[in-house]
């Protein structure tokens, strides 16, 4: 270290001892602290060289277009993005305004702009283009204000990312939204078509039935027919009226002509019944897919719940209460399947349990249409209350359950502005279904 300044000062003839001792000692204190001083300025200069580095190193990694402005509008810094896309130097691209370095017919709103930052003190982003070598480039140029310690303006950052590139990433965020509603809409056919199959053995019975009494009843219209062709064969033949009589009695018509009645009532009714299977199956296969229609919920869940029951081996006793009639607005397809999937969870948690019964119930609650559907089963397990909904959970066994049926049909209701939620019960389990109702 170097020596201290006291040892190269002479004392004055007319200074006393210890005057000249207080001299020295002030000298040396002061050349220590000025020594101090010196080192912590070159320990701050390294620092601010280091964080210059970094800065540069920042502004050089960054692929928008940046600068930084003055209060006045001068351009104070620019990064290499800017660089690159302009075609100038960093000399000519600072000290000047900034509003030249954007295409002439951008430069009045652009100034409005950043007058308006400052102004307000609030970030503003406007869509102007970017002066380059080939003609203007649009950019989308967010304008944020540089404020001091004491929150007043002093300048602006402005930060502007092509527009290309921009409707390009939205773009591919259509696709990937379009591509996802197309998937959740595949999810819900797979899930219907599963649901689907597990009833096939019930559809197949209720037609077979209606099908087998016309069937039973045509063969008995035949017989009748050939009776009655005998008896009139003779009639055109001209037999007598004694022969005739004697005919009629043989041929049971006049018992042949009440049953006759009664086959074609009994024709008629077996029809009916296959119009009415084939129409609810109609209702039930369409894809709900398309513009929200007024429908009754009521009707709705009948026809769902109906479908369940009847490929249930063992249906359980279920019992309707409420409302007679709830009109809400909505894609009825997509209803159906929520409210099948409600009835068959209740039906598979039933599955060989004593007095076994489901309770669906309609009302109206201020706004909304609400469905409970309730089970006298085992409920479910607290631990699973929370993952109830989400998709590919299932407390079934494997190859009984896909775990999308509850996941699927909370999105739709919330698709629909209502809710799907598992709620507290003294038994079983209860899920409500809520949907905006509808005068109607």
């Amino acid at each position: 270290m170097a020596r201290a300044i006291s040892d190269e000062v002479t004392r004055p003839a007319d200074f006393s001892e210890a005057a000249w001792a207080d001299v020295l000692t002030a000298v040396d204190r002061t050349y220590a602290d000025l020594v101090d001083y010196q080192e912590r300025l070159e320990q701050q200069n390294s620092e601010l060289e280091e964080l210059r580095r970094f800065l540069a190193s920042v502004l050089g990694s960054v692929s928008d277009v940046m600068l930084v402005t003055s209060r006045e509008g001068l351009v104070q810094e620019v990064n290499a993005s800017l660089l690159t896309q302009t075609g100038l130097s960093h000399e000519a691209a600072t000290g000047r305004a900034a509003t030249e370095l954007f295409d002439p017919a951008d430069r009045r709103r652009l100034s409005d702009a950043m007058t308006m930052v400052l102004s307000h003190r609030q970030p503003l982003t406007i869509e102007v283009g970017l002066a380059t070598g080939v003609g203007p480039t649009p950019i989308e140029l967010n304008i944020s204000p540089r404020l001091d310690d004491r929150g007043r303006g002093v300048g602006l950052v402005l930060i502007g990312r092509p527009v290309g590139e921009l409707r390009q990433a939205y773009q591919k965020l259509g696709d990937s939204h379009r591509a996802l509603q197309e998937t959740q809409s595949q999810l819900v056919r797979n899930e219907k078509l599963a649901s689907l199959g597990r009833l096939l053995a019930g559809v197949a019975h209720e037609l077979n039935n209606p099908i087998s009494f016309v069937y039973a009843n045509a063969h008995a219209l035949e017989r009748y027919a050939t009776k009655f062709e005998a008896y009139f064969t003779r009639v055109q033949q001209g037999a007598g009226r004694a022969e005739l009589v004697a005919l009629r009695e043989e041929l049971n018509l006049d018992r042949e002509l009440r049953n006759l009645r009664d086959a074609v009532h009994g024709a008629r009714d077996g029809a009916e019944r296959v119009r009415d299977i084939v129409e609810d199956l109609r209702r039930l296969s369409a894809d709900g897919s398309g513009e929200m229609v007024l429908f009754d919920l009521v009707e709705t869940t009948r026809i769902a719940a109906t479908w369940v029951l009847r490929g249930a081996k063992d249906a359980p006793r279920v019992a309707t209460l409420g409302e007679a009639r709830l009109m809400v607005r909505g894609r009825p397809g997509h209803i159906q399947q929520v409210v099948m999937n409600l009835v068959q969870n209740a039906v598979d948690a039933l599955k060989g349990r004593e007095g076994a019964a489901i309770t669906l119930t309609h009302r109206r609650e201020g706004g909304m249409a609400v469905l409970e559907v309730a089970d006298n089963g085992p409920g479910v397990p607290e631990e699973a209350r929370a993952a109830i909904f989400d998709p590919f959970f299932t407390t079934k066994p494997v190859g009984q359950g896909t775990g999308l049926g509850l996941s699927i049909s909370h999105k739709i209701a919330e698709e629909h502005g209502g809710s799907l939620r598992l709620v507290d019960a003294a038994e079983g389990a209860v899920f409500r279904l809520t949907l905006p109702a509808e005068e109607g």
